[in-house]
């Protein structure tokens, strides 16, 4: 008797070693598959900016509810992803700026050339991904329970590869695994400072959302003296990096590609700012 409890403490020792290391084994494989699609993805911006001479936007404004993540999945696989289309005015609602279906409703749209194909479709550019591995859910979908729809959710977003989350699908009745948006912010190459090169706020509500859905805080909405934790401090000898600061650079804070984007995967733990986050930036 004595020496099966032995066993059983034994196996019941290994078991517990084992599950660790199984969870980091699972944790590495998802983080080479997110950097694979952060790759994929920066692809499909440089097949975007040949076309369309620059990246897509990212801003967002207080009171809007069309955001930097939602405008990466527009630009990559169009606004009901059936392609970008180059007249749009990057609002939630898919029309263009002069509130016409001139842009994304290829049912109401002229077909001037005759071939019984809407104008707008063979306008449209794309999609700079494919659909099948592009990982694009609505925000209706990734949270049915938010009490506060402060952006569009019948809108897409790219998610990241860390599938934590079972979704239904409101479309189709099924489900679905599905990670956290990944976030995108364009440089404002005109600006001089790190404040106004990249602004915390491009996706500060998709964030939000999230906390309200997982009852989380995520470190990367945190406001402390005024985005603090985001963007660094001005006193460069203080000791305080910022998430987005290049820290090589010392005469004074500033961004890691200044010129370019950044796109930031909530990683395994789901949190924004953590430090198991998979970037385009630092290390």
């Amino acid at each position: 008797m004595m020496e099966m409890l032995i066993v059983l403490g034994i196996l019941m020792l290994l078991v517990g070693l084992l599950i660790p290391a199984l969870t980091a084994v699972k944790n590495i494989a998802k983080e080479t598959k997110q950097k694979a699609q952060f790759s994929t993805i920066e692809l499909a911006l440089a097949g975007f900016k040949n076309d369309h001479g620059d990246y897509p936007p990212s801003d967002w404004a207080l009171g809007a509810n069309y955001c930097g993540s939602q405008k990466l999945a527009e630009a990559l696989l169009g606004w009901d992803l059936l392609g970008f289309h180059p007249n749009s005015a990057w609002r939630a609602d898919g029309l263009d700026a002069t509130d016409g279906t001139g842009t994304y409703d290829p049912t109401k749209s002229r077909d001037l050339d005759g071939d019984g194909i809407p104008d707008t479709m063979n306008e449209r550019k794309g999609p700079y991904l494919e659909l099948g591995t592009a990982s694009a859910f609505k925000l209706r979908d990734l949270y049915r329970t938010n009490p506060n729809w402060i952006l569009a959710p019948d809108t897409y977003v790219l998610c990241d590869a860390f599938t934590n989350n079972k979704i239904m699908l409101a479309a189709t009745g099924k489900t679905a695994r599905a990670g956290a948006p990944i976030l995108y912010y364009r440089a404002n190459t005109s600006q001089k400072m790190i404040r106004g090169i990249y602004s915390v706020q491009d996706n500060e509500a998709l964030v939000d959302m999230k906390e309200r859905a997982d009852g989380r805080e995520h470190p990367l909405n945190w406001t402390d003296n005024l985005y603090q934790f985001f963007y660094g401090t001005a006193n460069t000898t203080d000791g305080i990096v910022g998430y987005i600061q290049d820290p090589k650079i010392e005469a004074r804070p500033w961004p890691y590609r200044p010129d370019s984007y950044l796109l930031i995967s909530a990683g395994a733990d789901g949190l924004y700012g953590t430090p198991d986050d998979i970037r385009n930036f630092g290390n």
